[in-house]
Parts: C-alpha cells; structure tokens; sequence
C-alpha cells in the first residue's frame, strides 16, 4: 500500500440528504488540491470505507461513500420497515452527482471493485464529462448471463453447495427465480425467514470464492449481523431487478467512454464473475487496457494488489 502521509486522516464527513428521506454518507481525506478519486463499493450493499487505502494521498483528494441503506448511510437496510422503493440504480448515480457538485469536484476518477463497476460504468456512460479515468477490478456489467451464472449456472461447478442455496427457496420456487424468491424471503415479517435466508445467500457466495487462497475465502459471511441483513436484502433487491439496466446496456454504450482512459483488472480464477464480459467491453473500448491476474480470483490476490496500486499510481501523475 502507498507509504502513509501528512493526509492520512479524513479531512472532511458528513451525511448527504439526496432525498427520499435518504441520507448518504461520505468522507473525504487526503490532499484538498490533489486529485479527486471516488471510491465505488460492491455488493451492492457491501458498505466502502477500506478502499480508500489504495491511493496515496499525498497525490489525491480521496472521497469515499456508503450507498444508500448501508455502512453508515440513513436510514440502515438492517431494518426490514425501510423501505427500498427508492434504492436503484438511478438513484445511485443521482447521489454521486450530487456528492460531487457538494464537494465541488470538476471530474474524478472513479475506482470500482466487483458491483462498484457496474456502478461506475452506468455513471460514467451517462456522465462522461465528469470522469477523468476508471480503475475497475473484478467487473461486472450485470447482464441477464451474469446474474444467471453467478446463481444458477456457477451451480454446475459447485453441485453441493448450490443445491443448498436451491433448498433455501420455497420448495415451489426451487426450479424457477432463485434470486427473487430469496428477495421476498429477505423481506419476510418473520425475522426468522429473514436471518436464514441472509445466512443461506452469504454461505453460497462464499462458496464461489472458497477455493481463493490467495485472496479472502468467507468474507461475504464474516459481517456483523446488521451489515449482513443490509447486505443481502439490497443485493436480492437489486439483482431481482436486473439492475434496472437493459440487458447488455453497459456494453451497448460504451462508446459513451471514449476518451477515457480506464484500467480493467480481472482475475482469472474468478469463477463468480467470468472474464468474458470485461474481455467484450475491452474491445468496445479502445482507451481500456486489461489486465488478467492469472493467480487471482473475485477477492483478489498480492499481484493483483499491485497491479490495482501501479493503475492508481500512474493515474495519479497525470494530475487533476
């Protein structure tokens, strides 16, 4: 990680009303006339404080923020009486822009890891004047084939384990949906139904990533238990939805990124998210470079450490 510096404290926090009784929160620390970098967490739900300490801050003016319903944002998705009527894609990209008018931001790079890409693909296309490169890791673009192998199709290597996410449906919707049937289950009023489905969707996820030694086998279970409950209630929620993205749109619209630079950073063994989808936008996209970790999966590996810190670094010494 880059060598700590006079700026590493957060300068700045605060909770963001974007509306809809929503308050995000966000901080800001590093240089105040550095370059400014926007950290777009995963999940979604997943919470974004951590992945600040890839940049250097004596270089950049580092923002991070939780998304709406999770980490420290208000009100929390832990509580099943929230609703999340006004938690979709479309929002998400409106409190990013609003985050930026507020901290008064021109254009920021924007570093994504694993949801956070689709999340940044979808603000950057639709606002390209505001972005000035992408550092995405573990991308997605949330296609119905993405969402379909990470739930289902990703079952063929892992018999065992998906058979017990199956069986946590309802016996009636085991052959159909998995991911809405685990959304209504997510938002039972019994919270019985609720923790065991919770439970059921982070052991299955985690199964995916078990074989990575390398990188972090069981993170997605190892949450305090209302970061969990928010976690796989706003992933059901917004995968149940397709993302509220047409199919194919984040490729479809990549040419809405030219004359951005990006680095695209995938691991090989990532069996969740399948190196086809980052190889397609690769091509639509002329001022990408990817790059394969061959020894990575989903959670990374200390190769792909440092080919995220290299990106990051050589980013940084093209200025604000």
């Amino acid at each position: 990680m880059p060598e700590s510096s006079p700026y590493e404290e957060s300068s700045e926090h605060g909770l963001l009303d974007v509306g809809d009784g929503q308050r995000i929160y966000w901080e800001v620390s590093g240089n105040p006339e550095g370059k400014p970098a926007l950290c777009v967490h995963g999940g979604p739900g997943g919470g974004g404080h951590r992945f600040r300490k890839a940049f250097d801050r004596a270089v950049y003016r580092v923002v991070v923020f939780d998304q709406r319903g999770c980490g420290e944002s208000l009100p929390h998705a832990a509580d099943p009486a929230v609703s999340l009527a006004y938690n979709t894609t479309d929002h998400l990209i409106a409190d990013m822009e609003q985050l930026r008018e507020h901290l008064g931001i021109e254009r920021w790079l924007l570093y994504g890891v694993s949801w956070g890409t689709t999340l940044s693909l979808a603000y950057a296309e639709r606002h390209p004047e505001r972005v000035s490169e992408l550092v995405l890791v573990s991308s997605t673009l949330a296609t119905h084939d993405d969402l379909d192998w990470l739930y289902h199709g990703v079952g063929r290597l892992l018999p065992g384990p998906w058979e017990a996410f199956r069986d946590g449906a309802p016996a009636a919707e085991r052959d159909g949906d998995l991911v809405a049937a685990y959304d209504r289950l997510l938002n039972s009023p019994d919270e019985a139904v609720r923790v065991k489905a919770a439970q059921d969707w982070c052991t299955w996820e985690d199964a995916v990533i078990a074989h990575e030694v390398l990188g972090s086998p069981g993170a997605y279970g190892n949450r305090p238990d209302a970061s969990l409950m928010a976690f796989t209630r706003i992933c059901a929620h917004y995968f149940a939805h397709r993302a509220w993205l047409d199919d194919g749109q984040l490729l479809r619209d990549a040419h809405r990124l030219a004359g951005i630079p990006g680095a695209l950073i995938h691991g090989r063994l990532d069996l969740g998210l399948p190196l086809r989808g980052i190889w397609d936008l690769a091509k639509a996209w002329p001022d990408a470079e990817l790059t394969v970790v061959d020894d990575a999966g989903h959670t990374s590996s200390p190769e792909m450490t440092r080919t995220i810190l290299e990106a990051i670094s050589r980013f940084g010494r093209n200025g604000g």
